[in-house]
């Protein structure tokens, strides 16, 4: 049963590849976005705060190995969009088709560490998986937008770029593959990864969506940005509840 809903959650999470065609309609989901990525930004570190941490409080593990773990996952995050996500590839410094498939295999290595959060999260407690897969998804939707324009850009079709940035997310069935199975081998290896993701999620959170809020001087949307980022915490906290 729990391999069932780690497989579907991280399938579910896949097919969200697939909404960069939205990008076709950018006009149309600006406003859209505005709010999901306010609202993800709650929901990272509501999962982060709410969920992971404390559970991975209670799974033995000493004070200080935990928030190494966590150091971890930020240190991680960073190395990974830093070295290995080739989005900021400048046109001149690089040619259009090379930095295409650099940005594939930063994605499908990004969308395998997904999969193993999301699968560590669900063989800890349902409420846990579930939690974890949602704000996984908040933040992804916005990331394969941008993916999908960066195919685009590079000279893929609309059909190729919508097929190689689906196979690029099927990586997170990987991920989630490789932790269920490696959880009955390596002893801790769903205790060290609880932590892990939570410094992902805070590095995400922290270090990628909060500077874009920052964007917005207005002081109306300032608010909006705000209530959906509040109410992304509050869906978090409610989930402790299921």
């Amino acid at each position: 049963m729990v391999l069932g809903q780690i497989l579907i959650a991280a399938f579910l999470v896949s097919l969200l590849s697939f909404v960069g065609v939205l990008f076709l309609f950018k006009k149309k989901i600006d406003n859209l976005l505005f709010i999901l990525v306010s609202f993800s930004v709650g929901a990272l570190l509501g999962g982060a705060f709410l969920h992971l941490l404390p559970e991975s409080l209670g799974s033995g593990l000493k004070f200080e190995h935990i928030f190494l773990y966590t150091i971890a996952g930020i240190i991680t995050f960073f190395v990974l969009e830093k070295f290995l996500y080739w989005r900021h590839c400048h046109q001149g410094k690089c040619p259009a088709h090379t930095f295409t498939y650099m940005s594939l295999f930063g994605d499908g290595l990004h969308n395998f560490i997904d999969g193993t959060i999301i699968a560590a999260s669900f063989l800890t407690s349902t409420p846990l998986g579930i939690a974890s897969t949602i704000a996984i998804a908040l933040h992804e939707i916005p990331q394969e937008i941008g993916d999908f324009s960066i195919l685009l850009y590079g000279g893929f079709s609309k059909k190729k770029a919508l097929l190689f940035n689906f196979l690029s997310a099927l990586t997170a069935v990987l991920g989630a593959l490789f932790v269920y199975f490696f959880s009955f081998i390596v002893n801790g290896l769903t205790a060290f990864l609880l932590p892990f993701a939570a410094g992902g999620f805070i590095y995400i959170a922290a270090c990628d969506l909060i500077p874009e809020l920052h964007k917005e001087k207005r002081v109306h949307y300032s608010l909006i940005q705000l209530l959906f980022l509040l109410i992304g915490i509050a869906l978090m906290w409610l989930f402790k509840f299921i």
